[in-house]
């Protein structure tokens, strides 16, 4: 199988890219990681006239501490976040997920960023967005935005930003303290895009009330979805298995999965609510973002 043709640019800095990207029309692609888009040229299911490659632009394979959290650059490899110390310490649930990305050869290519605009309702990153919070900013030739992660992913593959636009860098903030996480996913084999998943971070006061929760679903609906009704059930309460089935349960009123060779609708509705019990459990019992992250008591 070969890509069809098209128009090679090599980008040396993001506002480069996004000059290229004004100048070469509307049928452009960026190329950073190419794990996906590789793919999809050489199966013809993408046919774009230009490639913009940014995969050696200085802003390549950095992780920063700032106050509040860690901002990663977006053209930062997934491998290069899973071994950061930092990230590890400070946001153990963005660890858990990215270890479960493919595998690490594809790890050691893919960047976060890509995988983020790539917008794949069925990939762990644009849920660790959304369950983050995170703050996407976002580069053009004349200008600089910051998009809420929640206003980020449209429909199937497609997000917000412009044609003429590029991430720059995404920021996580980290989780208040006495915060737990869960995450919890089901693939057909180890490194396969997830069936289905669910991912949770609930923060607990001294007394073990519940104070703020935040639980992401994907992989069961065209983008990615925060199940905030879900959230609005724990908050208040203390842990209890009937609060976490009741809470799980309640996500149906968000997941919209559509069935193919791999599974049913039914299977995968199913099996997200099972997930989010499981996310939710693990959440209220590790109580802390610097618990380390195989240190599990639940679930393993």
């Amino acid at each position: 199988m070969k890509p069809p043709v098209f128009e090679y640019h090599r980008a040396d800095s993001l506002a480069h890219a996004c000059e290229l990207l004004t100048s070469c029309g509307d049928d452009v692609k960026i190329l950073a990681g190419g794990q996906t888009l590789i793919p999809m040229l050489n199966f013809r299911l993408a046919r774009p006239k230009v490639l913009v490659d940014i995969s050696n632009v200085p802003e390549r394979n950095r992780v920063t501490e700032e106050a509040g959290g860690i901002r990663v650059f977006a053209t930062t490899v997934q491998r290069f976040v899973e071994k950061s110390a930092a990230v590890q310490r400070r946001l153990p649930l963005l660890y858990e997920a990215i270890q479960h990305i493919a595998h690490f050869q594809i790890r050691n290519k893919g960047t976060i960023g890509g995988s983020i605009v790539n917008a794949d309702p069925a990939s762990e990153l644009p849920a660790m967005a959304l369950v983050f919070d995170a703050e996407l900013e976002v580069m053009s030739s004349g200008d600089t935005r910051v998009i809420p992660a929640a206003e980020l992913f449209i429909t199937y593959m497609t997000t917000s930003l412009g044609p003429d636009e590029v991430l720059s860098s995404i920021f996580f903030p980290e989780p208040p303290a006495n915060t737990g996480w869960g995450f919890h996913e089901v693939a057909r084999r180890s490194g396969d895009y997830a069936l289905a998943g669910s991912t949770a971070l609930v923060t607990l006061d001294a007394t073990g009330v519940c104070t703020q929760a935040r639980v992401a679903l994907f992989g069961v609906a065209p983008t990615p979805v925060r199940a905030t009704e879900a959230e609005d059930l724990l908050v208040g309460n203390r842990y209890s298995a009937e609060l976490a089935r009741e809470a799980a349960h309640v996500i149906h009123d968000v997941v919209d999965p559509e069935s193919d060779i791999h599974c049913t609708k039914e299977y995968r509705r199913s099996v997200v609510e099972a997930l989010t019990v499981r996310a939710i459990d693990d959440a209220f019992n590790r109580r802390s973002p610097h618990r380390a992250p195989s240190d599990r008591p639940l679930h393993a």
